[in-house]
């Protein structure tokens, strides 16, 4: 075995639950035919070298690419070529899947992640990836998205297990008792998010008990979910037209709204204390005349602005018709009914809760106050605002009304039906594959979900961890750049 050190920069490239992956051609010198993800010689630093591949490789500009997260390293030794490999992973979203190949790859494909357990990739291709790959603890933890997008990282997770499970020929129970604690889990993290728990649900409800067939429903559902939610978009971005709009969190679906409308002017509320507000600003500058203000000033700019309509997502949609999102929703509701400005909510069906149940998240005390004095501190992360502030639901199946609203919600009931039929949950067992089902256990991929935990791998799946080669493995990890 060589002591020899070469080191490698691996950037995984993802767009609506798919990762770019391309096959290395004759004008490279090693492991030619084989699929990886775009990677080159780490010359320096390896946080700014992978920008320059990312560039030069698939004809990503730096602007165009957001780092989600870098990941400790993998070390491959090569002993038929002399080279002990050391592989800087990282994994970057894109906003479309626009790809110019160089000479280096003969073909590139959008897949799965889980295809590259059954072609011939580079060595570690797949331990590159787990390092980076979305984990129960990144989906608690994210909040710079919104609950869509959280629901598509659950069913990645999902899927990747399952994966895993399928080629390891992981028996139809231990499948299934696995992936359905997993499911559960992913529920918890952020029970505010009816998304996530319907999402997940439909997964396991259409899934056979095997791994095969767990991992397929994982995929339909993502493709599903993005399917439904660019349909909300678009039927929302048919009803704001060329109007004036009031916005404030961070919500894809309006994103995309707003994108694909032709708003007069759009007014965005910072969304303290995570201040969405500011990234929706600067994505929205090239599309339209665009006023950042703070969340006091949402009454004022709807009494003094000339407003249309007020625009927001949803977190969830109660099957009375309440809405649940992020604070601040509430206000802008009453603020405008008080001015008889229309209130729109655009999400997809996915976010109607089965039932009326609300959970509220709190963010962090140090958010409002990070003084010494005894002072009492409330940090909601949502509220909830009534029915009957609301003008429209807007969704892919068109403008719910509450009676509408209580009818879907019916119908994802139907669809928890499944955790009825898996053995109760194991939080501090061992389930039949032999994994530890508590949140400090190890996968059956040998990954620890973990707030701090390390799995066989070496990669830490803490928000505040470092992973083995020194950079934090969390989804706000800094590196390379992010846009």
């Amino acid at each position: 075995m060589t002591d020899e050190e070469t080191h490698v920069v691996t950037a995984f490239v993802r767009h609506d639950g798919y990762v770019l992956l391309c096959r290395r051609s004759e004008h490279v010198g090693t492991y030619t035919g084989r699929w990886g993800a775009v990677s080159g010689y780490a010359e320096g630093d390896p946080d700014a070298q992978v920008l320059v591949e990312l560039e030069e490789e698939a004809g990503f500009e730096t602007d165009a690419v957001d780092l989600v997260r870098a990941g400790s390293t993998v070390d491959v030794h090569d002993d038929d070529l002399g080279t002990h490999w050391v592989v800087h992973p990282y994994l970057f979203d894109v906003d479309d899947r626009d790809v110019t190949v160089s000479e280096e790859h003969d073909a590139c494909e959008w897949v799965h992640a889980t295809e590259m357990l059954r072609r011939e990739c580079v060595p570690k291709l797949w331990s590159a990836y787990d390092r980076v790959a979305p984990s129960v603890r990144s989906v608690t933890a994210d909040d710079e998205h919104g609950a869509a997008t959280l629901s598509v990282r659950a069913l990645e997770v999902l899927r990747d297990r399952a994966g895993v499970l399928r080629a390891e020929d992981a028996s139809p129970d231990a499948a299934v008792d696995e992936v359905g604690d997993l499911a559960r889990r992913l529920q918890r993290a952020r029970p505010s998010m009816a998304v996530v728990e319907n999402r997940v649900n439909r997964a396991m409800a259409t899934a056979d008990a095997d791994a095969a067939s767990l991992e397929t429903a994982a995929m339909d559902g993502i493709n599903r979910a993005v399917r439904v939610d660019v349909d909300a978009a678009g039927r929302a971005a048919s009803l704001v037209g060329d109007r004036s709009v009031l916005t404030l969190s961070r919500s894809g679906t309006v994103l995309r709204a707003l994108q694909d409308a032709n708003p007069t002017e759009v007014f965005v509320a910072e969304s303290r204390p995570g201040n969405e507000g500011v990234d929706v600003v600067e994505r929205l500058l090239a599309d339209a005349p665009t006023t950042l203000h703070t969340d006091a000033a949402i009454g004022h700019v709807l009494a003094t602005e000339d407003v249309d309509c007020v625009l927001v997502g949803a977190d969830a949609v109660l099957a009375d018709g309440r809405v649940v999102n992020k604070t601040g929703t509430r206000l802008a509701a009453v603020a405008a009914a008080h001015e008889e400005v229309p209130f729109f909510v655009a999400c997809a069906t996915d976010k109607v809760r089965a039932d009326d149940t609300v959970n509220l998240e709190t963010g962090r005390r140090s958010a409002v106050y990070d003084g010494d004095a005894p002072v009492d501190v409330t940090n909601p992360t949502f509220d909830v605002t009534p029915a009957h502030l609301v003008d429209a639901v807007v969704t892919e199946r068109g403008e719910l009304d509450p009676s509408d609203v209580r009818e879907i919600a019916d119908e994802f009931a139907t669809l928890a039906a499944w955790r009825e039929d898996v053995d109760g949950e194991l939080d501090g067992g061992t389930g039949a594959s032999g994994r530890a089902d508590s949140d400090d256990g190890t996968g059956a991929s040998g990954r620890a979900d973990s707030d701090d935990g390390t799995g066989a791998s070496g990669r830490a799946d803490s928000d505040g961890g470092t992973g083995a080669g020194g950079r934090a493995d969390n989804d706000d990890a800094s590196g390379a750049s992010r846009r």
